[in-house]
């Protein structure tokens, strides 16, 4: 089968050598989904989950049993007083932007003590000029750098902090740096310092790509706020759209009547047929990301004896789902992210081009043959033309299916000409 799908029986066996070391690596993390899959059913059973909340709903959305029961179990998994789970959430960038246009007035100051943060989020706060941005309402902006060991910087996090400092973000995964994850115990002890500087600050964590990686979330060591995208994983590969805030429930009401309206809140946004595919997204979330686990360690275990530097290296604990690999050409991007392409079940005939993506300062070249679009939870792999030409791997709904798509992106390279 893999031969006829394009597979060469040298990197097939290189696949099958590295799979077999990797048996008890995977075992620990099917037990990590096992727990989080527990935590989701105790949810679902705790707030009545019932076939009524699969109805639909249209215009107003008035009384939506569905969506109000899915932000319970939200807030329940998460550990939380309150959630926001919408369809009218677009992405991630959108519930990050929401989150903190709700919680910010003019004069306050967001302050990110893991340096810069994600490309979409520049033009957001204000970082690169854009209409409608934070820094047009007079919110301003401020970073701490991490160490060159990539820890935090907590004394230069003291200095940085000031009485108009409202909200901190804390980025969990890399985006398009090469830095280490963060795990959420490591987010919980930068959490406990600052609210031990400035108790009534609002930490906000970007969960993307994090969710259910390990048995805790950021919420349950001291978020006030944590943010994230249902196409990524917590939707599973089932959710077609939406995103999601949980967190004390002060701060998720401001988000509900900033996404609709002040005097309406949560009280409107219509379902529109969407309720099933969340609740069942959710459901099947924890297995969905020990898959991606699984594609993204097996990935590293197969570049870094090549001589590609791996980030998580191919023996480090993992907090998100993502794979960076710096490959260290443009060349090899592009043939990096053809083999995804040519590995998808949908658009496998297609040949990705790097491109003028909006919200990004350089091309950007995305491989997803995806049921949803930019569904990164689905095997997907993209990065920005530019040194040092890494490549950003993750997705992968089921591990048979990552698996392949890792070895063709191998076997692009080979037959490219572009491997050491």
């Amino acid at each position: 089968m893999y031969r006829s799908l394009g597979i060469d029986e040298d990197i097939y066996r290189i696949g099958e050598k590295t799979e077999e070391a990797l048996k008890e690596r995977f075992a620990v993390i099917d037990r990590t989904a096992e727990i989080c899959q527990m935590k989701v059913i105790a949810a679902m059973q705790k707030n009545r989950v019932s076939t009524e909340c699969f109805e639909t709903s249209t215009g107003y959305g008035y009384n939506d049993l569905g969506r109000d029961t899915l932000e319970a179990v939200y807030a329940d998994v998460f550990h939380t007083e309150s959630a926001l789970v919408r369809a009218q959430i677009t992405c991630g960038t959108h519930a990050l932007s929401l989150a903190m246009a709700a919680n910010l007035r003019p004069g306050d100051e967001i302050l990110s003590p893991v340096g810069k943060p994600y490309d979409t989020l520049e033009q957001v706060i204000g970082i690169a000029p854009a209409p409608g941005s934070l820094r047009e309402f007079g919110i301003t902006y401020r970073q701490v750098e991490l160490l060159p060991d990539n820890s935090f910087d907590y004394e230069g996090i003291r200095e940085a902090i000031h009485e108009n400092t409202k909200l901190i973000e804390i980025q969990r995964s890399k985006g398009y740096l090469t830095r280490p994850t963060f795990s959420v115990e490591q987010i919980g002890e930068l959490i406990a310092f600052i609210k031990g500087i400035k108790p009534d600050v609002i930490c906000m964590v970007d969960n993307c790509y994090g969710e259910f990686v390990e048995t805790l979330e950021p919420s349950d060591v001291g978020a006030d706020l944590v943010v994230g995208s249902l196409i990524k994983n917590p939707g599973g590969g089932l959710a077609p759209i939406g995103g999601y805030i949980a967190g004390k429930r002060e701060y998720v009401e401001q988000c509900a009547y900033r996404l609709t309206s002040p005097g309406l809140g949560r009280e409107v946004g219509a379902s529109l047929g969407v309720s099933r595919s969340f609740y069942q997204g959710l459901f099947l979330a924890p297995t969905v990301v020990a898959s991606a686990l699984k594609g993204a360690i097996f990935a590293a275990n197969l570049y870094e004896p090549l001589g590609f530097s791996c980030v998580p290296s191919a023996s480090e604990e993992r907090h998100d789902i993502i794979q960076a690999v710096t490959l260290g050409s443009p060349e090899r991007v592009v043939a990096f992210c053809r083999g995804i392409q040519a590995g998808s079940p949908v658009d496998s005939y297609v040949a990705p081009e790097p491109w003028a993506m909006p919200g990004y300062h350089s091309e950007v070249i995305m491989a997803a043959g995806a049921f949803y679009q930019g569904s990164s939870i689905e095997l997907s792999a993209d990065g920005p033309i530019e040194p040092p030409y890494a490549v950003y791997f993750q997705g992968g709904l089921t591990w048979a299916h990552a698996k392949f798509g890792i070895l063709m992106s191998l076997q692009k390279l080979k037959d490219a000409g572009l491997l050491p």
